[in-house]
C-alpha cells in the first residue's frame, strides 16, 4: 500500500478549528507528531509518498479531504471551504501517476473525511463539507467501479469519519452518535467512550491501526480484535478537527 503524506508547514498555526475559544497550534511539535505519525505508517508497510509543505493552504496536512481512492480510480473532491481549495492539485498530480483520476464537479462538494468505506459499501456523510450533489457525483462515478454508495446524515462532528471509522474485518468504530444506525447492524460495533470520543477517528493498515496515543479503553478493545496498535500523539492536529485518518490518503 501507498499513501500520500504532507508534513505541516508554517502556516498551519492558521488552519481552521471549529474550537472556541480557538486552541493554539504548536507548529513545530505537529512537524515532530507528523514525523511519528510517519515512522508508524512505515512500521505497518506503507510505502510514503511524501509532498512537500502548501504554505498557501493552512490546512493541507490533512491530505485524506483531497481524494476518494477506490480500486484503481482516485475521485479528486472538491473542498467546502474556500480557503482549501487548490489544496487537490498537487495531490492529483501524484496520485495520476499510479491510478486513473475522475474529479468532483461545482455545485458539488465532499471532502475525504466523509466518505466511509466498507469494502465495496460505501457510504458519504452529508455534513457541512460535504453536500448531496457530492453525494451524487461520487455515487454515479463509485457504482461504475462495482461500489454499493448510500448517504448518511451526519448529525455532529466535521465530518463523518469524525464519529466512525472501520478497521476491517467487519470491526466499525462508533461513538454514541453512530451506535444506533440501522446501516451497521451485524458489524462488530467497538463503542468508544464519550470520554475517548477523539479515538474513533483512526487509520487501519492490514492487521495494524495507527491511533490517537492516550485512549487506553479503546485502544484495549482495539487489541482485544486482533490488532496491532501504534498509537501516535496528535495533540496539534485535535486542535485543528484532525485525527489520524487525516494525515494521510493511503491507495
Amino acid at each position: 500500500m501507498k499513501a500520500i503524506v504532507r508534513s505541516p508547514g508554517d502556516s498551519y498555526s492558521a488552519a481552521i478549528s471549529e474550537q472556541a475559544p480557538r486552541p493554539v497550534i504548536n507548529v513545530s511539535l505537529a512537524r515532530r507528531q507528523h514525523a511519528e505519525y510517519c515512522a508508524a505508517l512505515r512500521e505497518a508497510g506503507v510505502q510514503l509518498l511524501a509532498l512537500p509543505p502548501d504554505e498557501s493552504h493552512p490546512d493541507a496536512c490533512f491530505v485524506q479531504d483531497t481524494a476518494v481512492p477506490f480500486g484503481d480510480l482516485a475521485v479528486v473532491c472538491r473542498f467546502g471551504v474556500d480557503s482549501r481549495q487548490g489544496e487537490q492539485h498537487e495531490v492529483q498530480r501524484m496520485l495520476q501517476k499510479w491510478v486513473r483520476v475522475a474529479e468532483i464537479r461545482p455545485p458539488a462538494t465532499l471532502e475525504g473525511g466523509d466518505v466511509l468505506i466498507l469494502g465495496s459499501r460505501i457510504y458519504v456523510g452529508l455534513s457541512p463539507r460535504t453536500n448531496r450533489a457530492g453525494y451524487a457525483q461520487l455515487r454515479d462515478l463509485l457504482e461504475q467501479e462495482g461500489a454499493a454508495v448510500d448517504a448518511l446524515k451526519v448529525p455532529e462532528g466535521l465530518h463523518l469519519l469524525t464519529g466512525c471509522t472501520y478497521l476491517g474485518r467487519g470491526v466499525l468504530l462508533v461513538t454514541d452518535v453512530y451506535a444506533d444506525y440501522p446501516e451497521f447492524v451485524g458489524l462488530d460495533l467497538i463503542h468508544v467512550p464519550a470520554g475517548e470520543a477523539y479515538a474513533a477517528n483512526v487509520l487501519a493498515v492490514g492487521d495494524s491501526v495507527v491511533a490517537p496515543a492516550g485512549y487506553p479503553h479503546t485502544m484495549s478493545a482495539i487489541k482485544d480484535r486482533g490488532f496491532k496498535v501504534l498509537q501516535v500523539p496528535l495533540s496539534e492536529f485535535a486542535k485543528a478537527d484532525g485525527g489520524a485518518t487525516c494525515l494521510a490518503l493511503p491507495f
